[in-house]
């Protein structure tokens, strides 16, 4: 059995594929999936699955979910389920390959080891498989309470830093053109993230389009003025004063 939370919880075994659609039942085997093979409490399951506003009945309604989870997760043969009861609460017994956010993790960790050791082709395979276990949005359609949102929050920083690193792989390897329309996608899905703007000036540059990549500087001033009153950091200001000292450079060369 293999869990998938990078989109829609699911659990897929072999060629089956199986949406918990009950969004209660879902966030409860969203918050044991997610810390998995660690006692969660049932005051933690019931904080998750109600946030701050929980039934009377929370304690009995958690036993029916955990009831049908394991009904669920059963196969024929097994007598043990892998949820466990344990004090305070309740244990998943998985492994961790088993479960796609854990192995995104890792790949983004391969990735990086990859990239700083100038191995662009095993750091690109890495990021580009990594990406490809999303989705849609983590956990998306399921209520969850402050745990889950935590954990959402950094793993969604992770996948922009995978697809900031991807993107520089992909520079490193001269794949500047191809990276322009993507880089474009990426900015207006995350306006104040500084490094695809530079990305993306650096695409632009390289594909011989200058004025294009400068436009796009005063697009990333104008945008975090309007949004944070901010104005472009060293990493943004670095890149247009390259641009601008090698058109310079190009026309004392040709006077």
């Amino acid at each position: 059995m293999k869990y998938q939370v990078l989109g829609p919880i699911k659990l897929v075994d072999g060629d089956t594929a199986q949406v918990i659609q009950a969004q209660k039942m879902g966030t409860a085997l969203a918050v044991l999936v997610v810390h998995a093979n660690q006692v969660v409490s049932t005051k933690q399951l019931i904080g998750e699955i109600w946030d701050e506003d929980p039934p009377l009945r929370a304690v009995p309604a958690l036993h029916v979910y955990i009831s049908q989870l394991r009904k669920l997760l059963s196969r024929p043969g097994d007598e043990d389920s892998p949820i466990v009861t344990q004090a305070p609460g309740y244990l998943l017994k998985v492994d961790p390959e088993d479960i796609d956010y854990l192995v995104f993790q890792e790949l983004v960790r391969t990735g990086r080891g990859h990239l700083m050791r100038g191995r662009g082709e095993e750091a690109l395979a890495a990021f580009e498989q990594a990406l490809g276990l999303w989705c849609g949005p983590m956990l998306s359609g399921l209520p969850i309470g402050p745990m889950g949102r935590g954990l959402v929050t950094r793993i969604e920083e992770i996948r922009v830093e995978c697809l900031e690193r991807l993107v520089e792989t992909k520079l490193m390897l001269g794949r500047h053109r191809e990276l322009v329309s993507s880089l474009y996608g990426l900015i207006n899905e995350h306006p104040l993230n500084e490094v695809f703007y530079e990305q993306l000036m650096r695409a632009l540059y390289s594909s011989g389009r200058r004025a294009d990549a400068l436009r796009v500087y005063r697009t990333a001033w104008e945008t975090l003025d309007r949004e944070l009153g901010l104005e472009p950091g060293a990493r943004l200001r670095e890149a247009q004063r390259t641009i601008l000292a090698r058109d310079a450079d190009r026309v004392r060369v040709a006077g």
